[in-house]
């Protein structure tokens, strides 16, 4: 028999239990589904941890000031200035790692602007820190290094405060808003950046030169940094080693000795993303695994199934035998079956596994992202199940006796 020949009597074969047929592909549709649905749910997981992560800012590091300790009360970091202005200028001119550094000061203020006003969170910093953080302007201009240098009156507004003063799609560019009872010039409305990993809305936010928050709105130590220090490293340097070196710049400033704890704080927020994303990849696997052993259970119906068609075809064995049909042929009618049986049910799982991964980003807002290598290798695996699960039951057809076969009842 040819091929094509060898297909077309499979085909027929099936379609006189169509039932049963669908019946035993239910499995691997199962499985196959739920694995594009986990697969994808999990990369869709990934893909939005890269985002967030992106949105803060590329190779960044952020250096927190020490600890406070008194009357046996311990703070946290950030509880006790520590970092100078002069450790700054240090860290941007003698760390050669260092592509970038700004200082962020932060205050909640009450902003008027037009006939509305809005709690949010206030900045004090520079230039230097929307490169550091990738968060340009999308209406207006930045701050000039002449802003800062003179404590110009001038702030850039967040997505959501412009929303809040003056209504969604207002251009305030040239506008006058106060803060704390100062007016500020409005020069610029800065690109939408989104939430933190945390919940935390970027946009709900005023950015001003740190000069101007430090005399207008925060006051403070003059020598300290009421805040922390943003770092930009080079890229061909990475951040674990501009980590290390701004650790053992400032350790040198500060004069601690070996063995003493340092009294700032650096966190590698490279590193935090990579361990929520190897995080999220081994959910993914975890989901996927699970997902894959629908499939396993899938192919052992399907080799069930085949066993029980060859007792009940037997006399058609023996006779198909009879009238010339070699062994190989009968082998390669069953194998193309239960490939058949197996292959059907992959291409529906993944219909039902893209439609149902859609469902749940519409119905409660999960991020989904499809892999056309996971869509292939699913359906590729889902073939190898019904080859390996239906080689046992072709096997047991093709050498089957044909005068025992001719005489079975």
């Amino acid at each position: 028999m040819t091929p094509l020949q060898t297909i077309r009597v499979a085909i027929r074969a099936l379609f006189r239990n169509k039932m049963r047929a669908f019946l035993t592909t239910l499995g691997v549709i199962i499985g196959v589904a739920a694995v594009i649905a986990m697969v994808a749910i999990g990369e869709g997981a990934k893909a939005r941890v890269q985002a967030t992560f992106t949105s803060m800012g590329s190779n960044l590091l952020i250096v927190l000031p020490g600890s406070s300790s008194g009357g046996g009360v311990r703070g946290g970091f950030g509880s006790q200035p520590t970092l100078t202005w002069d450790d700054l200028d240090a860290i941007r001119t003698e760390v050669g790692s260092v592509k970038e550094a700004a200082a962020a000061m932060s205050a909640r203020a009450q902003v008027f602007g037009g006939d509305e006003n809005w709690n949010t969170n206030v900045t004090g910093t520079s230039s230097d820190y929307m490169r550091i953080r990738d968060w340009p302007v999308a209406r207006g201009s930045g701050f000039s290094d002449s802003d800062v240098t003179n404590a110009t009156k001038v702030a850039l507004l967040g997505e959501t405060v412009v929303e809040k003063l003056y209504g969604a799609g207002y251009d305030p560019v040239g506008e006058s808003i106060r803060i704390k009872n100062v007016p500020f010039e409005v020069i610029g409305v800065l690109k939408s950046k989104g939430q933190s990993p945390m919940g935390q809305d970027y946009d709900d936010a005023v950015l001003v030169p740190e000069t101007t928050f430090q005399s207008r709105i925060q006051g403070g130590i003059q020598k300290y940094i009421m805040g922390v220090i943003f770092v930009g490293a080079r890229p061909e340097a990475g951040t674990q080693k501009a980590e290390k070196e701004v650790q053992a710049l400032l350790r040198q400033r500060h004069r601690i000795g070996p063995g003493e704890d340092d009294d700032f704080s650096i966190r590698n927020l490279t590193e935090m993303a990579s361990a929520f994303e190897e995080g999220t990849q081994t959910f993914t696997t975890l989901l996927a695994a699970i997902a894959a052993v629908s499939l396993l259970v899938g192919g052992i119906g399907i080799m069930n199934i085949m066993l029980v068609s060859v007792t009940e075809r037997t006399r058609e064995i023996g006779l198909r035998m009879a009238v010339g049909a070699k062994p190989r042929d009968i082998l390669s009618q069953f194998l193309i079956e239960s490939l058949i049986l197996s292959l059907t049910g992959g291409i529906i799982g993944v219909l039902i596994g893209v439609l149902g991964a859609q469902f749940l980003t519409s119905k409660f807002g999960w991020s989904v992202a499809f892999s056309p290598q996971i869509i292939a290798l699913a359906v590729g695996f889902s073939a190898l199940v019904g080859v390996a699960f239906g080689l046992y039951p072709a096997q047991k057809a093709s050498r089957l006796d044909p005068i025992e076969a001719l005489r079975y009842e």
